[in-house]
């Protein structure tokens, strides 16, 4: 079990490991393979998670709850943080859904934060992503609109300091970011000080695809041992839905 890794401190509570997991049984078993309880987001998202900006939770037509970071209007900003701080020192690992669409092309972007900022933090619209000034943070961005200094419309990338125009590596998956639903799986070895960023499409037998294999300090980055996860999001002149759901974290507590 991944949580025997975990010596340090306890687990991430589960009223945020099942913050955005499905609402029907079968996706909820489905997202706690590892035996860790988890629970619909009616059972205490509103005390796990800081929403800011444009950040909502909401519903799907199939009633799965999700995080709705912006709802589809010009130069919007959203983020979404654990209240409980994670530690950044340890080892751990997070798996979320996304699906960026409404309009084409759709921008800018989402990306998931590990930062030092506090729950509050939230940064610039467009290609800022929402996060743009977060200093203390280390950034994963899932793009979907070129901006000057980006290399196409459909990328990854790792960014620190809180400024989206350096990237500190890029990847360009081989599916669509924008349109589909995709999903993510961040997972960090704190003694190697290691990312690593995988992406599959939600299509039946797809396979999932290591992207980014990227040497980085967490705790270094986010200006502290310990911190907030979660996600931000912007739009620009261009606009987008963009929203995350089913997000498990399996992480030692500050």
């Amino acid at each position: 079990m991944r949580s025997s890794r975990l010596a340090r401190g306890g687990l991430l509570a589960s009223a945020l490991l099942s913050i955005l997991a499905a609402a029907q049984a079968g996706d909820a078993s489905a997202a706690g393979g590892d035996g860790q309880t988890l629970r619909p987001i009616d059972a205490g998202y509103a005390e796990s998670l800081a929403l800011n900006g444009t950040a909502a939770v909401t519903s799907d037509r199939g009633e799965n709850r999700v995080i709705e970071l912006t709802t589809g209007s010009y130069k919007q900003t959203g983020s979404a943080w654990s209240t409980a701080k994670v530690d950044l020192t340890a080892s751990f690992e997070t798996t979320f859904k996304a699906y960026l669409h409404h309009g084409k092309p759709g921008a800018d972007g989402i990306a998931f934060l590990a930062q030092g900022a506090g729950e509050r933090a939230l940064g610039g619209w467009g290609g800022g992503l929402g996060y743009r000034g977060i200093r203390k943070s280390v950034a994963v961005e899932f793009d979907t609109y070129q901006n000057t200094p980006d290399p196409d419309s459909n990328h990854l990338a790792v960014v620190l300091g809180g400024n989206p125009d350096r990237h500190t590596a890029t990847a360009e998956p081989a599916i669509p970011l924008f349109g589909k639903p995709f999903q993510a799986r961040l997972r960090y070895d704190a003694e190697a000080h290691n990312l690593k960023v995988y992406v599959r499409s939600l299509s039946a037998g797809s396979d999932e695809e290591l992207l980014l294999d990227q040497k980085v300090d967490l705790a270094a980055g986010a200006g502290t041992e310990s911190g907030w996860i979660g996600f931000t999001a912007s739009t620009g002149e261009v606009t987008a839905r963009q929203d995350v759901y089913d997000w498990t974290v399996d992480a030692p507590l500050a």
